[in-house]
Order: structure tokens, then C-alpha cells, then sequence
């Protein structure tokens, strides 16, 4: 028992030591509690003491009655708020600090202070508040709340805990506490401040009251017309700029009510809410009829000098390497002798077009074309087939420039357009020829053939005259049923210029042709055209109106016999030619399968009377595809499938009318790749079979690499 109590003796110091500790811990844990809610509350007491002289700062602000307005209010100086501001903030910090003093000396005089924590004079970060609150209206100005009627916020105790902590510890917590309410502070005044003016802000969003008051303005008196879907989109903010380029068209549209006389329909509010807008964004409006007075003198100097006759230079140059792969072809006159042969050797030939485009209004074209070049068809005997569209202008003698078309179009109104051709006008320069991507005017970036750029029919007929073209109003002719449509006609005399007996403009070789062009739909174009002509001794042919003379062959495509039906009765033999009237009709259209896939085609039937001779019936048609793009923009991929001009039938007396009428295809393909803008390169193949429309003859085929420049 004794050893039991002795033991127990000497455990107990331990124990008691333990308890000792724990209690210690437990009433220290209990003041630093007690004493962090001092510091809150402390800290409290001094913000709401600061708010407190902040709101009674503004509600000091001159203001007459206590029902004050935000107009009124915002019409006092900033600078006067800001010293009022300011003035609380150091009275509010000098009241903070005598009551820490205060708390001091009370703490020091006390007993115990031995086991009491000095406590630390606070010091409160002064937060930023905006210089006035502004409430934003919807329809009416809403009245600031007077200093009477703000609520009264009752100040906590103040206390001094103990605290067993180092005087350093209690400084820099209440340091931290301190500046995190005023963190708190600080970021809950940031989102529920508000501006004092619409000139702090970037833009204008609906829930400001300019806003609000242009968007009343616009409803009242229809000001601003809107976007283009006849919109106002109200509920979309805009930049200052735009606010003050709709209250600008509010200002103007009032002005114009006041001077009509119509001043009732202008309120007092609503020139109240202008004069506002006015001073809000004085800076904007004064910047934005600056930059429309500007636009206005260059207007006006734009049309007092509208068009200054100009002229632009443009051109095209063909390198063109070419051989004939195929055997002899040749003409057979009544007694079947061949005249000419197949002697063709690989040929490097070119031809350059320069064209000056002068315009004296801006929306007429005077066109001069300069052209020279050495091409000629291969000497294929007597057939035209498979002549290349370089190979047109012939040899001009040592490489001499010469007058190839000058012609002048002009608008008469907004739908007669007029052509007037002084030298070498074709068809194609008035009429549409309903052949896109293959027509190039006889140019280096459509079809390699004569005959592949448009229905021969284009080629009867051409030199000086005039050409009209008429689009319909609305909808086209007979009320849309054929979709926008245009009429062109005009008149061609190939020796217009010669003053001679039979020739001049209306005595000698010419020809007359009209077209109607229907639209149906996008994708779709048709033409139907109709053209006579006279041609004189020799001179009958698909050649533009060349004046070939008797004994000779015209055409710039189609075969021999269909060319020269004029000089069937000389058989080459040396009898006379005759005159030819001719009545050619042609359909001609264009599908756009897609974007990338165009099929075309046309027809032409040419009914000819040789005088004194008989009736000839000659024909022509083709299909066409082309795909644009093809692998590159620009680049074209095309095919041609048809009959050049050939002769059908004939009726004459005796044996004129023997001739023979095999079928002979024009099978054309090529491939036009764009190197760059301005560089094309297109390598391609006509095959002509039995040429002349004659199975004794071999077939023809023509290789070609073409090189053009555009510039």
C-alpha cells in the first residue's frame, strides 16, 4: 500500500503540470477569439464612420432642396465633391486615431496591465468611392434620398481583450483584417458604382438613359431608318460615334417638323431630352459633321470634275508552235482534178493585238485596235476547215501594225445601248453569241478555232454600219415568261467607204441581223437570230466580209464547196462568178449544269441563191463543254463536237450541181492552263475528217501549243 501511495505521489506533479498546460492553451485560444472580434468590430466601427461622412459629405453638396435631381447633381463642379471628399476622409482618420489614443490611455491607467495586450492604434485604408451615385431612369429622373432619410447605422462597443500574443502579432493582424474589409469594401463599391455622365462611357448600352431617350426619339418621330432588314436593333449597345450619328438624324428630323410649322408634334420634354443629348456628346457631334463636311467638299469636287476623258492600254500576244499530222486534202471541180495538196511542215507563228480603250464618260467605250501577225492556215487545198484564230489577220507585210477594228459604243438611255463600227465591226460586237468560255472575239484564251469561238453565222457579213441593243424592263418580254430578255439588230457594208458605183454603204456587199436573247433562269441563255446579206461577184463567205474577188476562196471556216458556191459556175475554170442573197437562221444556247460544268451548242441553216444559178442549202452545228477551274482558277478544259459549214445540197441546171457530200467532223479538244494572271498556256487538237466533206481525202489533224500574254 505505502509503495502504491508513493508512486501515486510522484505522478501527480505530472499530472497536474499536463492540466496546467491545457488550461493555459484553452484561455489563451479564448482571448485571441475575443480579442480578433474586438479588432472586427473595431474595424467596422471605423468604416461606417468613414461611409457615414462620405454620405454626409454628399449629401452636402449645394443642392437647394433635399429632393435634389441627377441633373441638378451633376451640374455641381467635381472639384467641389472631391474636396468635400476629401475633407471627410482626413476628419474621419483623425476621429479613428483619437479614439485608438483614447483606448490607449483607458487601457493604461487600468490595473493588471501587465497580462493585457497593448493594443495598436488602427490605421483604416481609405477606399475609393465614386464622386455621386447616379440611378439610371427608364422614363422618369428618379430623386436622390436626403440625409435625413438615410438609415442610421448603430455603432458597436468598443472593447479591449486580452491576449496573451506579442504586441507585433495583435499589429499585423488587425493590418491584414483591416485591409481585407477594405478589399471587400473596395470590390463591392466597383460593382455597384455607377457613372456620373454617358461622357465616361465607351459606348451607349441600352440600359443607359441616352439611350433609352434617342431609342423614344426615334419611335416618336422615325429618325433613323434602320439596318437594311428594316430593323432598329434596340438592344444592342453602340460606340459614341454611332449614338451621335442617329441623335444627329433625330436633330435634323425635329429641325425640319419646327420649320414646316409643325412644332406641335416637337414636345418640351422631348426638345428637353435633345438639349441633353446635345451637351452629352458635343464632342462627337462636332467630330462627326466635321468628317461630313468633308465628304461633302469632295463630293463636290468629284462633281464638278465626274469623268476626265482617259485612255487605257491593253493588249494580247499569241506564240503559237503548230504541225498538221494528217494526209492530202483538195478541192475537185467538175472534172474531179485536185487542186492542192498536203506539203505542210511544223509552223512557228504570232500575231499581237493592241487595244486602246478611251472613255469620255465613264460609261462609253471608243475601241482602237492596232493588230499584226504572220499566221496563215495550213495549205489544206481549197477548204477552210481547221483555221486557228491567229491564223485570221493573215500575213500583214513586214510585220506593219495595221487598223484591225475601230468602234465606238455608247449608252442612250438605261436600256438602249448603240454601236457605231467605222472599220472592221463583226457581229459579235453587237450580239450577244451565246457561247461563253469558248468566245474570245477571235482571241488567244478561248477556243483554238475559228469555228469553236461561235456559230458561223456571226461570219456573214461584216465592215462599218451600227448596232442597237435593247434590253426589256421588268421582268423580259411577254411578262417573263422567257426571263430577261434583250434585242439586238444592226447593220454591216463591207465596202462602206468606197464611193464607186455598187459599193458605199448601201450599194455594195452587206449584210443585216437580229437576235432575241432569253434568260430563262440563271443557268440558262438561249439566242434565235436571223441575218441576210448580199455579197458581190466572189465575195460570198463565212469570213466577217472579206472581199475576196472571183477565182478566189473566202471563209474563215467550213469547207470549200460551201465557200465558194459563188464560184461553182466558173468550176475553176475561168466562167464567171455570180452574186449570192443569203437568209441564214441559228439557235444558239448555253446550260450551266454547275459552277464548273457548261454545256453548249447551236445550229445554223443558211439558205443561198446564186443568181442565175439555183439554190444552195448549207448547215452547221456543234455541242460544246467546257469545265472552268480545272485545277486551277482559270484554267479551262474544253471540247467541241460538231460540222463546219458544209453543203448540204444544190440545185442547178446540168452538171453544177455534182459535188460530194460525205460527212466531215470537227473534233476539238484543248486545255488551258493559267500560269499566271497575265500567262496562259494551252496545248490542244483539232481533228477534221474527211476534209472537204470528201472520203478520198485524209483526215487532218492539227496540234497546236498556244502561249498568250494579256497585259
Amino acid at each position: 500500500m505505502s509503495k502504491f501511495l508513493w508512486n501515486y505521489l510522484l505522478i501527480s506533479p505530472a499530472v497536474l503540470g499536463a492540466t496546467l498546460v491545457v488550461s493555459s492553451s484553452a484561455i489563451a485560444a479564448d482571448a485571441q477569439t475575443a480579442a480578433d472580434a474586438s479588432r472586427t468590430q473595431t474595424a467596422k466601427t471605423a468604416i461606417t464612420e468613414i461611409s457615414e461622412a462620405k454620405l454626409n459629405a454628399l449629401a452636402a453638396v449645394p443642392s437647394g432642396t433635399a429632393t435634389q435631381t441627377i441633373e441638378e447633381i451633376s451640374q455641381v463642379p467635381v472639384s467641389e465633391i472631391q474636396s468635400a471628399n476629401a475633407a471627410t476622409d482626413a476628419k474621419a482618420v483623425t476621429d479613428n486615431n483619437a479614439i485608438a489614443a483614447n483606448t490607449a490611455t483607458e487601457t493604461a491607467s487600468e490595473p493588471n496591465t501587465a497580462s493585457l495586450a497593448a493594443v495598436e492604434p488602427t490605421v483604416v485604408q481609405q477606399q475609393a468611392t465614386p464622386a455621386a451615385v447616379v440611378v439610371q431612369p427608364e422614363t422618369t429622373v428618379p430623386t436622390v434620398v436626403a440625409e435625413s432619410a438615410q438609415p442610421s447605422l448603430p455603432k458597436p462597443a468598443e472593447s479591449v481583450a486580452q491576449t496573451t500574443a506579442p504586441a507585433t502579432q495583435n499589429s499585423n493582424a488587425t493590418l491584414e483584417q483591416l485591409s481585407q474589409y477594405s478589399t471587400e469594401g473596395a470590390a463591392e463599391s466597383e460593382t455597384q458604382g455607377q457613372v456620373t455622365s454617358v461622357s465616361q462611357l465607351s459606348d451607349v448600352r441600352p440600359t443607359d438613359w441616352a439611350f433609352q431617350a434617342l431609342q423614344s426619339l426615334v419611335e416618336r418621330y422615325g429618325c433613323i431608318a434602320g439596318y437594311p432588314d428594316g430593323t432598329f436593333r434596340g438592344n444592342r449597345a453602340m460606340t459614341r460615334y454611332e449614338f451621335a450619328a442617329g441623335l444627329n438624324a433625330c436633330l435634323d428630323k425635329v429641325n425640319e417638323l419646327i420649320k414646316a410649322g409643325t412644332t406641335n408634334l416637337a414636345t418640351k420634354q422631348d426638345l428637353a431630352a435633345l438639349q441633353r443629348l446635345q451637351e452629352e456628346f458635343a464632342a462627337e457631334l462636332a467630330t462627326l459633321r466635321g468628317r461630313v463636311d468633308s465628304l461633302e467638299a469632295r463630293t463636290s469636287e468629284l462633281k464638278a470634275n465626274e469623268f476626265s476623258t482617259t485612255t487605257k492600254l491593253t493588249g494580247e500576244a499569241i506564240f503559237a508552235l503548230s504541225d498538221d499530222f494528217g494526209g492530202s486534202a483538195g478541192f475537185f471541180g467538175r472534172d474531179r482534178t485536185r487542186i492542192g495538196s498536203n506539203q505542210n511542215e511544223a509552223v512557228f507563228q504570232q500575231r499581237v493585238r493592241l487595244n486602246l480603250n478611251t472613255s469620255f464618260t465613264g460609261r462609253d467605250l471608243l475601241l482602237t485596235r492596232l493588230q499584226v501577225g504572220n499566221g496563215r492556215n495550213f495549205n489544206f487545198g481549197a477548204t477552210s476547215e481547221g483555221t486557228q484564230t491567229w491564223n485570221v489577220v493573215g500575213n500583214t507585210a513586214a510585220n506593219v501594225f495595221a487598223l484591225d477594228s475601230l468602234l465606238y459604243k455608247f449608252p442612250v438611255s438605261q436600256r438602249l445601248n448603240v454601236t457605231i463600227a467605222a472599220n472592221g465591226g463583226v457581229w459579235d460586237d453587237i450580239i450577244p453569241t451565246v457561247n461563253p468560255y469558248f468566245e474570245d472575239y477571235d482571241g488567244g484564251n478561248g477556243a483554238l478555232s475559228t469555228f469553236g469561238q461561235r456559230n458561223p453565222i456571226y461570219r456573214l457579213g461584216g465592215g462599218a454600219g451600227i448596232g442597237f441593243d435593247y434590253a426589256f424592263g421588268g421582268r423580259g418580254l411577254l411578262g417573263g415568261v422567257f426571263g430577261p430578255t434583250s434585242l439586238s439588230f444592226g447593220y454591216l457594208a463591207s465596202n462602206a467607204a468606197n464611193p464607186a458605183k455598187g459599193a458605199g454603204l448601201f450599194n455594195g456587199d452587206y449584210a443585216a441581223m437580229g437576235q432575241l436573247t432569253f434568260t430563262p433562269g440563271r443557268n440558262l441563255q438561249v439566242g434565235l437570230n436571223y441575218n441576210y446579206g448580199y455579197f458581190s461577184r466572189g465575195n460570198f463567205g463565212f469570213d466577217n466580209g472579206l472581199r475576196n474577188g472571183p477565182g478566189q476562196l473566202g471563209g474563215f471556216t467550213g469547207t470549200g464547196v460551201a465557200n465558194s458556191i459563188n464560184g461553182l459556175s466558173e468550176g475553176f475554170k475561168g466562167f464567171a462568178s455570180r452574186k449570192v442573197v443569203s437568209n441564214s437562221y441559228g439557235a444558239q444556247a448555253s446550260f450551266r449544269l454547275s459552277p464548273r460544268f457548261i454545256v453548249g451548242g447551236w445550229a445554223g441553216l443558211t439558205n443561198a441563191r446564186v443568181i442565175g444559178i439555183g439554190d444552195a442549202r448549207i448547215w452547221n452545228y456543234a455541242v460544246t463543254l467546257a469545265l472552268p477551274d480545272l485545277g486551277k482558277e482559270g484554267n479551262l478544259l474544253g471540247f467541241v463536237v460538231g460540222r463546219e459549214p458544209y453543203l448540204d445540197k444544190l440545185e442547178a441546171a446540168g452538171n453544177l450541181g455534182n459535188f460530194t457530200n460525205n460527212t466531215s467532223w470537227h473534233l476539238e479538244g484543248f486545255y488551258k492552263y493559267q500560269l499566271t494572271d497575265n500567262i496562259s498556256v494551252t496545248p490542244g487538237v483539232v481533228w477534221i475528217t474527211n476534209p472537204n466533206q470528201d472520203r478520198a481525202n485524209n483526215d487532218v489533224i492539227i496540234g497546236t501549243l498556244r502561249t498568250t500574254f494579256s497585259f
